[in-house]
């Protein structure tokens, strides 16, 4: 019980009340509905069935687990950056919500700061919530801004470019929010496991106290219309199929190596299989859920400002922070229910963070424990990471800092995801082979799964994952923060970003293959064949010769050639070139016999010795093959 509830709490988070709704009313509204499920059931579900099942199977970390395959450990690698960037801005936006919460405790005597354009911080720009923005002129309407949007860029700088200093308030907030997340793992899986009780359940408990609250309020209708209304033509917008299939990884926390961290820890015969269909339905169903939600709640807004739904619904920090604290400043007691909320947002954010580091942790833990399974090595480490994702973290609580997060944010859910997740189910179903894996999951469930599985694993799920990537690349959007588009330094630190956890896959690859013998066979192969020189015979000088008339003798001449017809390797030895261009400039080759014999061969392919052993001890034609050359410079 406790695994299933760790998996919801990593899988459902912050991205399911603030990104899916809106991707949602975005792309069609209810006919949104279709190819996310549709990308559920063929890339969602086949990716969280076979995480669950590898790592219950080996009970191993993202990293140690691919002794499956070393060549792509990388992956495992390239799956716990992922996750230590995702810890990185995660906790920020935590950060956020327990500002936000200790100013909504701090409000109970008063009123919520955000309710009025009375506060020290507001500008002549500030319009009074309570206006109705009907009777404004619409270029002055332009102009304005709420009192919550203006609490939310408090001290925020208008530019990356401007990254000006550290806000202190949220600063102290992301070391709160580092030292409550080490206080829970400081002990590891064990501590994780008594946590996730409440983080797993009571935001669904708050769901549910606001969504009965939203739906009471006027103008809720027309936000869930909003919200479901089917645009069918936006069925034939491959992004709308490209969107749903990137939320899909987004939602499930696929590919980030949480689940094969969490999996490691069951029992070998636990259904993985049932887990993996409970927890991603419940997943989905919770986005759904939370959309119901959200647009009651747009839908009073809407109905109180005199405006469209789509003049107030935004995605990602604006719907938390700006959207929705509005909202509810509207709402009767509005301290309890900003209260309630923002302990929902932050029940939300910690189920799922707690999941992301642990998982780091407990990887390279895995990966070193010689040096991290002790007690006092395993609180070392652990207070280490969170010390250095904590000063990490402070620049995107800078003045310039949200610029940041929205960069890191956009950079990493994409295109690592879907690279991970192409060559992890690659390595999977057709390296190790589907039917090594099915068998396996045999050995843990009693039988293999069933064609549907093998279909999707073995080419539907990895065709899907292609051409989302290629979608991605041809309908590729700059990253942006409302209006603002981030400049060319920005938009290359993103990509950077980007490939830092993609390029780990082949730099890996690469050095296992070099040092496990790869570049020594690449060396051989690239050697000239045997028969190489010229194709006249009579061209074919000393050193492209096949066949020498020598006096009898045996020997093994230098570094470059070989005689076949010889002593056992015992008996021979190899010898340093000799020095003739001093006394013997005309001599190509030269060798000695295990007697003390030299034997030289000149440029004229004339023969010499020194002494000669018995006649019978050697053929009188001895058949020269290439042998390994030494370096260049090792030749006089």
């Amino acid at each position: 019980m406790e695994f299933l509830f760790t998996c919801i709490g990593y899988a459902v988070g912050l991205g399911n009340v603030w990104r899916f709704p809106y991707l949602c009313y975005k792309n069609g509204g209810g006919a949104f509905l279709l190819p996310y499920v549709i990308m559920l059931g063929v890339v969602g579900l086949p990716l969280f069935y076979m995480e669950l099942a590898f790592g219950q199977f080996a009970s191993l970390g993202p990293i140690t687990i691919w002794k499956i395959n070393p060549l792509f450990k990388g992956l495992g690698y390239a799956m716990v950056a992922v996750d230590w960037l995702i810890s990185l801005y995660y906790n920020v936006v935590i950060s956020h919500v327990l500002l936000y919460l200790f100013a909504s405790l701090a409000s109970i005597p008063t009123e919520l700061p955000w309710v009025s354009c009375d506060n020290w911080w507001n500008t002549d720009r500030c319009l009074d919530p309570m206006h109705n923005v009907t009777t404004l002129n619409a270029s002055v309407f332009n102009t304005t801004l709420s009192p919550t949007t203006e609490y939310y860029v408090l001290e925020q700088s208008d530019s990356i470019d401007d990254f000006g200093g550290l806000s202190w308030k949220l600063a102290l907030c992301l070391l709160l929010s580092w030292m409550i997340v080490l206080a829970c793992l400081i002990r590891g899986i064990q501590s994780l496991g008594k946590v996730v009780y409440f983080t797993a359940l009571f935001p669904y408990v708050m769901l549910t106290i606001l969504l009965i609250r939203g739906a009471s309020l006027p103008g809720a209708m027309e936000g869930v219309k909003f919200y479901l209304m089917p645009d069918i033509n936006r069925l034939a917008d491959p992004r709308v199929w490209s969107d749903a299939a990137t939320q899909i990884f987004y939602s499930l926390s696929a590919c980030t190596g949480g689940l094969i961290a969490m999996a490691s820890y069951n029992k070998f015969d636990n259904n993985c299989y049932k887990d993996a269909l409970t927890v991603a339905l419940i997943n989905c169903a919770t986005s759904i859920y939370a959309g119901f939600v959200i647009f009651c709640v747009l839908g009073f807004m809407a109905f109180e400002k005199g405006v469209s739904v789509a003049d107030v619904a935004q995605d990602g920090p604006g719907l938390a922070f700006v959207v929705y604290p509005e909202a509810i400043s509207r709402m009767p007691a509005p301290q309890l229910w900003a209260i309630f909320f923002f302990i929902m947002m932050a029940s939300l954010g910690f189920g799922s963070q707690f999941s992301i580091v642990e998982c780091v942790m407990s990887a390279f833990t895995d990966e070193f424990p010689h040096y991290l399974r002790g007690k006092w090595e395993s609180i070392i480490f652990r207070s280490i990471v969170v010390l250095i994702s904590f000063l990490l973290g402070l620049p995107m609580v800078a003045k310039g800092g949200i610029y940041l997060l929205t960069l890191v944010d956009y950079s990493v859910g994409g295109f690592p995801l879907l690279f991970i997740g192409f060559f992890e189910i690659m390595a999977i179903s057709w390296i190790y082979t589907y039917e090594r894996f099915a068998g396996d999951i045999a050995m843990m469930l009693g039988s293999k799964p069933n064609i549907f599985w093998k279909i999707c694993w073995v080419g539907l799920t990895p065709t899907i994952i292609v051409i989302t990537i290629i979608f991605n690349c041809i309908f590729y959007k700059e990253p942006t923060l409302d209006d603002y588009v981030f400049p060319a330094w920005a938009q290359s630190l993103g990509w950077m970003i980007a490939l830092f956890p993609m390029l780990l896959i082949p730099i890996w690859f690469l050095w296992r293959f070099c040092r496990d013998g790869g570049f020594a066979l690449l060396t051989e192969v690239m050697k000239p064949q045997e028969d190489w020189g010229p194709a006249n015979p009579t061209n074919r000088k000393a050193i492209y010769a096949t066949e020498i008339q020598l006096t009898p003798s045996y020997f093994e001449i230098d570094k470059h050639f070989s005689f076949p017809h010889m002593a056992p390797d015992s008996e021979r030895r190899l010898f340093s070139p000799p020095m003739h261009h001093g006394s013997f400039p005309d001599v190509l080759i030269q060798g000695t016999t295990p007697s003390g014999s030299v034997t030289r061969i000149h440029q004229n392919q004339s023969v010499s010795t020194h002494s000669i052993p018995p006649p019978s001890a050697v053929p009188s034609v001895l058949h020269l093959t290439p042998a390994p050359v030494p370096e260049p410079d090792t030749h006089v």
